[in-house]
């Protein structure tokens, strides 16, 4: 927190307009102290400016939003994340918590409501839009805590609790890399696209996409972007 109690934040968004919104919603009320587009810049200042709350946008090239808290986390855990993504898929909401952001909200938030949820991350809860809570409720009915008195948005109760069962068995089996290569390919990328995306090599994602293929026991691209579709990966 800065001098005057106001939460030091940094943006993370691949839209500038959206990243524009963002800070004047926010107004005066928070010290922005940097903005990043992609991956590896934003975790280079991250971990340089040690802010108290970074808004995540959860689909970023170089890696997506878990990448970036892997990035950080291990350095500064000091560091609180709240995933801010126009996705409400129960598997993002999964896999950015269980990398280690402190809540969710999707940008149908209000200027208020976000503001709010700022604070209240900074001051250590947890925070979640009121329909994503129930996600992480079922995910986490059987596994390992995923922080102390994670609150609801809206004046709901505590979500807890702990095992490592998933909302889908198929889908659980996947690396999160491998989430992210199979979500690109089944929005129609070509391996080359990931690869300059992810910033791996194209060989890399030959090889992702057949352990993808292996895993949901499906042996064409089209039956894996008719996956992705039926689960709303895409």
């Amino acid at each position: 927190m800065t001098e005057s109690g106001r939460p030091r934040i940094f943006l993370v968004e691949d839209h500038a307009v959206f990243r524009a919104g963002v800070r004047a919603e926010l107004g005066n009320a928070v010290d922005v102290v940097g903005e990043a587009d992609e991956v590896a810049a934003a975790v280079e200042l991250i971990n340089e400016r040690i802010p108290d709350v970074v808004l995540l946008d959860v689909h970023l090239p170089g890696g997506g939003g878990q990448a970036v808290l892997h990035g950080v986390l291990p350095h500064h855990p000091e560091v609180q994340f709240l995933a801010l993504s126009v996705s409400d898929a129960p598997e993002d909401v999964i896999a950015v918590i269980r990398a280690g952001a402190r809540g969710y909200i999707t940008k149908t938030i209000s200027g208020g409501e976000l503001l709010q949820a700022v604070y209240r991350v900074a001051a250590g809860d947890a925070v979640f839009s009121p329909r994503l809570a129930g996600f992480v409720l079922d995910a986490f009915a059987h596994s390992t805590a995923i922080g102390p008195d994670p609150i609801a948005e809206g004046g709901g109760g505590p979500v807890g609790a702990g095992g490592s069962a998933g909302l889908d068995p198929e889908l659980d089996q996947l690396s999160p890399r491998e989430r992210e290569v199979l979500r690109l390919i089944a929005r129609g990328y070509t391996y080359k696209e990931v690869a300059r995306d992810l910033s791996i090599s194209a060989k890399t994602v030959e090889s992702h996409v057949s352990s993808v293929l292996r895993k949901l026991q499906l042996s064409t691209r089209h039956q894996l972007t008719r996956w992705a579709t039926d689960r709303r990966l895409v």
